[in-house]
Protein backbone atom coordinates (compact mmCIF):
# COMPACT_ATOMS: atom_id res chain seq x y z
CA UNK A 1 0.00 0.00 0.00
CA UNK A 2 1.11 3.53 -0.70
CA UNK A 3 1.58 4.78 2.83
CA UNK A 4 1.55 8.48 2.02
CA UNK A 5 -2.10 8.12 0.98
CA UNK A 6 -2.89 7.22 4.58
CA UNK A 7 -0.82 10.12 5.75
CA UNK A 8 -2.75 12.70 3.79
CA UNK A 9 -6.11 11.02 4.35
CA UNK A 10 -5.42 11.60 8.05
CA UNK A 11 -4.29 15.15 7.44
CA UNK A 12 -7.28 16.01 5.25
CA UNK A 13 -9.76 14.54 7.74
CA UNK A 14 -8.15 16.24 10.75
CA UNK A 15 -7.46 19.68 9.33
CA UNK A 16 -9.06 20.02 5.88
CA UNK A 17 -12.48 21.25 6.98
CA UNK A 18 -11.18 24.00 9.29
CA UNK A 19 -8.46 25.65 7.26
CA UNK A 20 -10.61 28.51 5.96
CA UNK A 21 -12.48 30.70 8.39
CA UNK A 22 -14.24 32.46 5.50
CA UNK A 23 -15.18 31.04 2.11
CA UNK A 24 -13.51 34.04 0.46
CA UNK A 25 -10.18 32.92 1.94
CA UNK A 26 -10.47 29.50 0.26
CA UNK A 27 -8.65 29.64 -3.08
CA UNK A 28 -10.59 26.54 -4.23
CA UNK A 29 -14.10 27.78 -3.44
CA UNK A 30 -16.45 28.70 -6.34
CA UNK A 31 -16.64 32.29 -5.07
CA UNK A 32 -12.86 32.60 -5.35
CA UNK A 33 -12.86 31.45 -8.98
CA UNK A 34 -13.44 34.68 -10.84
CA UNK A 35 -11.60 36.65 -13.51
CA UNK A 36 -8.18 37.61 -12.21
CA UNK A 37 -7.72 41.28 -11.48
CA UNK A 38 -4.29 42.82 -11.01
CA UNK A 39 -5.81 45.01 -8.31
CA UNK A 40 -6.98 42.00 -6.26
CA UNK A 41 -4.82 41.20 -3.26
CA UNK A 42 -5.14 37.85 -1.48
CA UNK A 43 -5.58 37.88 2.27
CA UNK A 44 -2.78 36.78 4.56
CA UNK A 45 -4.91 33.77 5.50
CA UNK A 46 -5.27 32.71 1.87
CA UNK A 47 -1.51 33.00 1.32
CA UNK A 48 -0.75 30.99 4.47
CA UNK A 49 -3.20 28.30 3.36
CA UNK A 50 -1.63 28.17 -0.09
CA UNK A 51 1.92 27.88 1.25
CA UNK A 52 0.82 25.22 3.72
CA UNK A 53 -0.71 23.31 0.81
CA UNK A 54 2.41 23.14 -1.34
CA UNK A 55 4.56 22.49 1.73
CA UNK A 56 2.39 19.61 2.96
CA UNK A 57 0.93 18.11 -0.22
CA UNK A 58 4.15 18.12 -2.18
CA UNK A 59 6.02 16.63 0.77
CA UNK A 60 5.33 13.13 -0.53
CA UNK A 61 5.37 13.59 -4.31
CA UNK A 62 8.98 12.50 -4.87
CA UNK A 63 8.29 9.27 -3.03
CA UNK A 64 5.03 8.98 -4.97
CA UNK A 65 6.82 9.33 -8.30
CA UNK A 66 9.46 6.81 -7.25
CA UNK A 67 6.76 4.24 -6.43
CA UNK A 68 4.65 5.02 -9.51
CA UNK A 69 7.51 4.46 -11.98
CA UNK A 70 8.30 1.05 -10.47
CA UNK A 71 5.76 -0.48 -12.87
CA UNK A 72 4.52 2.49 -14.94
CA UNK A 73 6.49 4.04 -17.84
CA UNK A 74 7.63 7.52 -16.63
CA UNK A 75 6.43 9.79 -19.42
CA UNK A 76 3.20 7.84 -19.97
CA UNK A 77 2.53 7.93 -16.22
CA UNK A 78 3.14 11.68 -15.95
CA UNK A 79 1.25 12.50 -19.14
CA UNK A 80 -1.85 10.57 -18.08
CA UNK A 81 -1.63 12.20 -14.64
CA UNK A 82 -1.74 15.75 -15.96
CA UNK A 83 -4.22 15.08 -18.78
CA UNK A 84 -6.71 13.67 -16.25
CA UNK A 85 -6.17 16.45 -13.70
CA UNK A 86 -6.31 19.20 -16.34
CA UNK A 87 -9.50 17.75 -17.84
CA UNK A 88 -11.20 17.67 -14.44
CA UNK A 89 -10.33 21.31 -13.72
CA UNK A 90 -11.31 22.45 -17.23
CA UNK A 91 -14.61 20.56 -16.97
CA UNK A 92 -15.36 22.11 -13.58
CA UNK A 93 -14.64 25.61 -14.88
CA UNK A 94 -16.70 25.02 -18.03
CA UNK A 95 -19.69 23.97 -15.91
CA UNK A 96 -19.42 26.87 -13.46
CA UNK A 97 -18.35 30.02 -15.30
CA UNK A 98 -16.92 28.99 -18.64
CA UNK A 99 -13.48 27.85 -19.73
CA UNK A 100 -12.13 30.77 -21.73
CA UNK A 101 -8.71 32.04 -22.78
CA UNK A 102 -7.40 34.30 -25.52
CA UNK A 103 -5.17 32.85 -28.25
CA UNK A 104 -1.99 34.38 -26.80
CA UNK A 105 -2.93 33.03 -23.36
CA UNK A 106 -3.24 29.54 -24.83
CA UNK A 107 0.17 30.02 -26.47
CA UNK A 108 1.83 31.18 -23.26
CA UNK A 109 0.40 28.38 -21.14
CA UNK A 110 1.25 25.72 -23.72
CA UNK A 111 4.87 26.92 -23.54
CA UNK A 112 4.74 27.04 -19.73
CA UNK A 113 3.34 23.49 -19.66
CA UNK A 114 6.31 22.32 -21.72
CA UNK A 115 8.82 23.87 -19.31
CA UNK A 116 7.14 22.94 -16.02
CA UNK A 117 5.62 19.56 -16.74
CA UNK A 118 7.69 18.06 -19.56
CA UNK A 119 11.05 19.61 -18.70
CA UNK A 120 10.45 19.73 -14.95
CA UNK A 121 8.20 16.88 -13.86
CA UNK A 122 8.85 14.59 -16.82
CA UNK A 123 12.61 14.55 -16.34
CA UNK A 124 12.18 13.93 -12.60
CA UNK A 125 9.88 10.97 -13.34
CA UNK A 126 12.38 9.53 -15.80
CA UNK A 127 15.35 10.08 -13.47
CA UNK A 128 13.64 8.45 -10.48
CA UNK A 129 13.48 5.13 -12.29
CA UNK A 130 17.09 4.71 -11.12
CA UNK A 131 17.73 7.55 -8.65
CA UNK A 132 16.46 6.99 -5.05
CA UNK A 133 13.91 9.57 -3.91
CA UNK A 134 16.18 10.80 -1.07
CA UNK A 135 19.02 11.57 -3.45
CA UNK A 136 16.58 13.11 -5.93
CA UNK A 137 15.24 15.39 -3.20
CA UNK A 138 18.75 16.52 -2.31
CA UNK A 139 19.68 17.25 -5.94
CA UNK A 140 16.44 19.10 -6.64
CA UNK A 141 17.04 21.36 -3.64
CA UNK A 142 19.22 23.48 -5.94
CA UNK A 143 15.97 24.55 -7.65
CA UNK A 144 15.49 27.72 -5.57
CA UNK A 145 18.98 28.87 -6.61
CA UNK A 146 18.02 28.61 -10.28
CA UNK A 147 14.84 30.62 -9.65
CA UNK A 148 16.64 33.37 -7.71
CA UNK A 149 19.41 33.67 -10.32
CA UNK A 150 16.98 33.63 -13.25
CA UNK A 151 14.82 36.26 -11.57
CA UNK A 152 17.95 38.35 -11.07
CA UNK A 153 18.72 37.96 -14.79
CA UNK A 154 15.20 39.14 -15.66
CA UNK A 155 15.76 42.16 -13.40
CA UNK A 156 19.04 42.99 -15.17
CA UNK A 157 17.63 42.57 -18.69
CA UNK A 158 14.31 44.44 -18.44
CA UNK A 159 14.96 47.04 -15.71
CA UNK A 160 11.34 48.19 -15.81
CA UNK A 161 10.46 47.93 -12.11
CA UNK A 162 7.93 45.19 -12.79
CA UNK A 163 9.92 42.16 -13.91
CA UNK A 164 12.65 40.56 -11.87
CA UNK A 165 14.22 41.20 -8.49
CA UNK A 166 17.79 41.61 -7.33
CA UNK A 167 18.42 39.32 -4.36
CA UNK A 168 20.27 40.65 -1.36
CA UNK A 169 22.75 38.88 0.92
CA UNK A 170 20.00 37.63 3.24
CA UNK A 171 18.37 35.70 0.42
CA UNK A 172 21.59 33.83 -0.33
CA UNK A 173 22.21 33.22 3.38
CA UNK A 174 18.72 31.77 3.71
CA UNK A 175 19.23 29.55 0.68
CA UNK A 176 22.57 28.30 2.01
CA UNK A 177 20.97 27.46 5.37
CA UNK A 178 18.12 25.67 3.61
CA UNK A 179 20.50 23.53 1.56
CA UNK A 180 22.70 22.78 4.57
CA UNK A 181 19.69 21.79 6.66
CA UNK A 182 18.39 19.55 3.87
CA UNK A 183 21.80 17.88 3.54
CA UNK A 184 21.78 17.25 7.30
CA UNK A 185 18.23 15.87 7.05
CA UNK A 186 18.68 13.35 4.24
CA UNK A 187 22.47 13.14 3.82
CA UNK A 188 23.25 10.56 6.53
CA UNK A 189 20.46 8.29 5.26
CA UNK A 190 21.78 8.56 1.72
CA UNK A 191 25.33 7.75 2.84
CA UNK A 192 24.11 4.83 4.94
CA UNK A 193 22.14 3.38 2.04
CA UNK A 194 24.94 4.15 -0.38
CA UNK A 195 24.68 5.94 -3.69
CA UNK A 196 26.13 3.07 -5.70
CA UNK A 197 26.91 4.00 -9.25
CA UNK A 198 24.48 6.79 -10.00
CA UNK A 199 23.53 7.16 -13.64
CA UNK A 200 25.14 10.44 -14.69
CA UNK A 201 22.55 11.13 -17.35
CA UNK A 202 19.73 10.86 -14.82
CA UNK A 203 21.55 13.12 -12.38
CA UNK A 204 21.92 15.68 -15.19
CA UNK A 205 18.20 15.20 -15.92
CA UNK A 206 17.36 16.22 -12.34
CA UNK A 207 19.55 19.33 -12.64
CA UNK A 208 17.96 20.11 -16.00
CA UNK A 209 14.52 19.67 -14.42
CA UNK A 210 15.41 22.40 -11.89
CA UNK A 211 16.46 24.74 -14.71
CA UNK A 212 13.32 24.09 -16.77
CA UNK A 213 11.11 24.48 -13.69
CA UNK A 214 12.74 27.84 -12.94
CA UNK A 215 12.24 29.08 -16.52
CA UNK A 216 8.62 27.96 -16.55
CA UNK A 217 7.97 29.52 -13.15
CA UNK A 218 9.27 32.92 -14.23
CA UNK A 219 7.46 32.71 -17.57
CA UNK A 220 4.29 32.10 -15.54
CA UNK A 221 4.99 35.08 -13.32
CA UNK A 222 5.87 37.63 -15.97
CA UNK A 223 3.65 36.67 -18.92
CA UNK A 224 1.77 39.72 -20.17
CA UNK A 225 -2.04 39.76 -19.90
CA UNK A 226 -2.19 36.32 -18.22
CA UNK A 227 -5.32 34.25 -17.95
CA UNK A 228 -6.64 33.82 -14.40
CA UNK A 229 -4.81 31.16 -12.37
CA UNK A 230 -7.30 28.29 -12.46
CA UNK A 231 -7.79 28.37 -16.22
CA UNK A 232 -4.03 28.78 -16.58
CA UNK A 233 -3.27 25.71 -14.46
CA UNK A 234 -5.80 23.65 -16.45
CA UNK A 235 -4.28 24.68 -19.79
CA UNK A 236 -0.76 24.04 -18.50
CA UNK A 237 -1.70 20.55 -17.31
CA UNK A 238 -3.53 19.70 -20.54
CA UNK A 239 -0.68 21.00 -22.69
CA UNK A 240 2.04 19.57 -20.44
CA UNK A 241 0.28 16.21 -20.42
CA UNK A 242 0.14 16.35 -24.22
CA UNK A 243 3.87 17.08 -24.44
CA UNK A 244 4.60 14.20 -22.06
CA UNK A 245 2.44 11.76 -24.03
CA UNK A 246 4.15 12.82 -27.25
CA UNK A 247 7.56 12.01 -25.77
CA UNK A 248 6.12 8.76 -24.42
CA UNK A 249 5.01 7.73 -27.93
CA UNK A 250 8.38 8.69 -29.42
CA UNK A 251 10.10 6.51 -26.81
CA UNK A 252 7.70 3.65 -27.58
CA UNK A 253 6.28 3.41 -24.06
CA UNK A 254 2.63 2.74 -25.04
CA UNK A 255 3.67 -0.12 -27.32
CA UNK A 256 5.43 -1.97 -24.53
CA UNK A 257 2.99 -1.11 -21.74
CA UNK A 258 1.31 -4.05 -19.99
CA UNK A 259 -1.57 -2.97 -17.75
CA UNK A 260 -1.59 -6.35 -16.02
CA UNK A 261 1.98 -5.74 -14.86
CA UNK A 262 1.07 -2.54 -12.97
CA UNK A 263 1.27 -3.08 -9.22
CA UNK A 264 -1.40 -1.90 -6.80
CA UNK A 265 1.03 0.41 -5.00
CA UNK A 266 2.11 2.06 -8.26
CA UNK A 267 -1.53 2.68 -9.11
CA UNK A 268 -2.19 4.14 -5.65
CA UNK A 269 0.86 6.36 -6.00
CA UNK A 270 -0.38 7.56 -9.40
CA UNK A 271 -3.81 8.40 -7.97
CA UNK A 272 -2.14 10.32 -5.15
CA UNK A 273 -0.14 12.31 -7.70
CA UNK A 274 -3.30 13.10 -9.71
CA UNK A 275 -5.39 14.25 -6.76
CA UNK A 276 -2.92 15.78 -4.34
CA UNK A 277 0.08 16.53 -6.52
CA UNK A 278 -1.79 17.97 -9.54
CA UNK A 279 -5.39 18.95 -8.74
CA UNK A 280 -4.50 20.52 -5.39
CA UNK A 281 -0.74 21.10 -5.33
CA UNK A 282 -0.04 22.32 -8.87
CA UNK A 283 -3.12 24.55 -9.02
CA UNK A 284 -2.10 26.15 -5.72
CA UNK A 285 1.42 26.65 -7.03
CA UNK A 286 0.16 28.50 -10.10
CA UNK A 287 -2.08 30.67 -7.89
CA UNK A 288 0.87 31.52 -5.64
CA UNK A 289 2.98 32.43 -8.65
CA UNK A 290 0.49 35.20 -9.39
CA UNK A 291 0.88 36.77 -5.97
CA UNK A 292 4.29 36.04 -4.40
CA UNK A 293 7.98 36.50 -5.22
CA UNK A 294 9.60 33.42 -6.82
CA UNK A 295 12.25 33.13 -4.10
CA UNK A 296 9.55 32.75 -1.44
CA UNK A 297 7.43 30.23 -3.33
CA UNK A 298 10.51 28.13 -4.16
CA UNK A 299 11.06 27.46 -0.45
CA UNK A 300 8.80 24.41 -0.82
CA UNK A 301 11.92 22.55 -2.04
CA UNK A 302 13.41 22.88 1.45
CA UNK A 303 10.26 22.24 3.47
CA UNK A 304 8.86 19.21 1.59
CA UNK A 305 11.41 16.73 3.03
CA UNK A 306 10.69 17.93 6.59
CA UNK A 307 6.99 17.41 6.06
CA UNK A 308 7.51 13.89 4.75
CA UNK A 309 9.59 12.97 7.80
CA UNK A 310 7.28 14.49 10.41
CA UNK A 311 4.04 13.19 8.90
CA UNK A 312 5.63 9.75 8.93
CA UNK A 313 6.35 10.23 12.63
CA UNK A 314 2.88 11.62 13.42
CA UNK A 315 0.77 9.12 11.51
CA UNK A 316 2.95 6.07 10.92
CA UNK A 317 4.97 6.34 14.18
CA UNK A 318 8.28 6.28 12.33
CA UNK A 319 11.34 7.14 14.50
CA UNK A 320 12.60 10.74 14.58
CA UNK A 321 16.13 11.45 15.84
CA UNK A 322 17.51 14.67 17.37
CA UNK A 323 19.38 15.23 14.10
CA UNK A 324 16.07 15.62 12.32
CA UNK A 325 14.90 18.30 14.77
CA UNK A 326 18.19 20.19 14.33
CA UNK A 327 17.93 19.95 10.54
CA UNK A 328 14.32 21.12 10.61
CA UNK A 329 15.26 24.10 12.76
CA UNK A 330 18.03 25.09 10.33
CA UNK A 331 15.75 24.73 7.30
CA UNK A 332 12.92 26.70 8.89
CA UNK A 333 15.40 29.43 9.85
CA UNK A 334 16.61 29.60 6.26
CA UNK A 335 13.06 29.78 4.92
CA UNK A 336 12.22 32.53 7.42
CA UNK A 337 15.25 34.56 6.29
CA UNK A 338 14.26 34.18 2.62
CA UNK A 339 10.69 35.18 3.44
CA UNK A 340 11.76 38.29 5.36
CA UNK A 341 14.47 39.34 2.90
CA UNK A 342 13.62 42.55 1.05
CA UNK A 343 14.82 41.95 -2.49
CA UNK A 344 15.18 45.06 -4.64
CA UNK A 345 13.18 45.96 -7.73
CA UNK A 346 14.66 47.91 -10.60
CA UNK A 347 12.55 51.00 -9.99
CA UNK A 348 10.78 51.91 -6.77
CA UNK A 349 7.01 52.07 -7.22
CA UNK A 350 4.14 52.47 -4.81
CA UNK A 351 1.87 49.44 -4.38
CA UNK A 352 -1.01 51.25 -6.10
CA UNK A 353 1.11 52.35 -9.06
CA UNK A 354 2.58 48.86 -9.38
CA UNK A 355 -0.92 47.41 -9.47
CA UNK A 356 -2.03 49.87 -12.14
CA UNK A 357 1.09 49.25 -14.22
CA UNK A 358 0.50 45.52 -14.01
CA UNK A 359 -2.63 45.87 -16.13
CA UNK A 360 -0.30 45.04 -18.99
CA UNK A 361 2.31 43.10 -17.04
CA UNK A 362 1.03 41.02 -14.14
CA UNK A 363 3.61 39.26 -11.96
CA UNK A 364 2.76 35.63 -11.21
CA UNK A 365 4.69 32.98 -9.18
CA UNK A 366 5.87 29.32 -7.70
CA UNK A 367 6.50 22.53 -7.54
Amino acid sequence: MFRTSRTFSFFSHRFGEKLWEKESDNPFSPSAIQPFSPLSTPTRTALLIAFATIYLVWGATYLGIRIAVETLPPFLMAGARFILAGSLIAGFLACTRGFKAKPHQWRDNIIIGAFLLLGGNGLVSWAEQEIPSGIATLIISIGPLFIVLLDWLVHAVFQDGQRGTRPNALTFIGMALGFFGLALLVGPSVLEAGTGHLNGYRVLALIGACLFWGIGSLYTRYARDPVEPYTGSAIQMLAGGGWLLLVSVVRGEPFHFDLAAVSARSLEAWLYLVIFGSLIGFTTFVWLMKHCPPSKVSTFAYVNPIVAVFLGWLVLHEPVSPRIFIAATIIITGVAIITLAKNKKSVATTPVQAAVDSQTNVPQQTR
